[in-house]
């Protein structure tokens, strides 16, 4: 893989940012339609009335994008509050450690852009991550460890590479992914608890269980599909980061070292959610590290191949 341009990759995540809040929406109004389709018959239709399913369908709509725009509103103005708390990080003060505001600051003057935040996670291990939407929300998180484990060059390559992030809107697109998976996520969770717990067993005299399983079908089918979007869209941005940095510094054996380092202990013990933790430069859980199916749901391409590539620039 090969680093492409900084204009480029911008245009082809802002096009991605565009498909994916309008791919989401269709693939849960798709889903909604299949329920209706499927259940009809338990809510006063016919069989083959496909017509009820259309009116049923029309009148749900406006309700659909209403919630997903409710949620989608919320989750994004609060998000990086969230994430804070998600990852127990806090600002990191220049007095506190002028060596990081150094490295950050000198590497955006040279890539032409405005200084993000910059938070500390007061966890020894290595690892770091970035976040934001916008200018005013922008920030990085680093970790103790790797601040205080890894020499100049190497901290700067991990530095650069989450402003290649930042700098590719690669944050965004992410969060956007993150945001409408959580809805399916949501939807898959309230169906199973539903058939778990009894709630809607019984409807009017009739056993609604069959309609519970369909819709956890179809919506562990829905979330499954938006799974390997979001997860497609995860690993490629990590590759094109590292390509990132490696431009920017000059120094991708810098880079290459530091993930070496960071592979040896990347566990952040306030992470516990897998959608946080593919915001990090390398997975922080254990759980991940044991996945042996395939790679296709793995948030972080394997450590070893992005080294391998970031030796390529050499």
């Amino acid at each position: 893989m090969t680093y492409i341009g900084i204009q480029s990759q911008i245009w082809r995540n802002n096009s991605r940012s565009i498909l994916l809040m309008i791919a989401f929406p269709l693939v849960l109004l798709g889903m909604v339609y299949v329920f209706l389709y499927f259940t009809r018959q338990y809510f006063g239709g016919q069989y083959h009335d496909v017509q009820t399913v259309n009116n049923s369908f029309a009148n749900t709509i406006p309700v659909v994008l209403i919630g997903v725009g409710i949620w989608f509103l919320i989750a994004w103005t609060f998000h990086t509050s969230l994430i804070r708390h998600a990852t127990g990080s806090k600002p990191l003060e220049r007095i506190e450690n002028k060596r990081v505001y150094n490295l950050v600051e000198n590497l955006c003057i040279q890539a032409g852009m405005k200084t993000p935040k910059i938070n500390l996670i007061e966890d020894s291990s290595l690892n770091a991550f970035a976040s934001g939407i916008n200018e005013r929300s922008f920030a990085i998180s680093l970790s103790r460890g790797i601040i205080d484990k890894l020499d100049d060059d190497e901290l700067e390559g991990v530095i650069a590479h989450e402003l290649s992030h930042i700098r590719n809107r690669d944050v965004r697109l992410l969060i956007i992914s993150i945001i409408f998976v959580g809805i399916f996520a949501f939807i898959a969770e309230m169906a199973f608890r539903s058939i778990r717990f009894g709630t809607f067993s019984r409807r009017g005299g009739k056993n609604n269980a069959p309609v519970i399983l369909i819709a956890i079908l179809i919506s562990a089918i829905c979330y499954f599909i938006a799974l390997l979007l979001r997860f497609g869209i995860s690993r490629s941005r990590e590759y094109l980061a590292d390509a990132g940095a490696a431009d920017m510094t000059r120094k991708p054996y810098a880079l290459a070292n530091a993930l070496r380092k960071i592979d040896q202990d990347p566990y952040i013990e306030a992470v516990k959610s897998r959608d946080v933790a593919q915001l990090f430069i390398d997975n922080p859980s254990h759980k991940e590290k044991n996945v042996s199916i395939s790679n296709l749901f793995a948030t972080h391409p394997p450590i070893k191949k992005r080294i391998e590539l970031l030796e390529q620039f050499a």
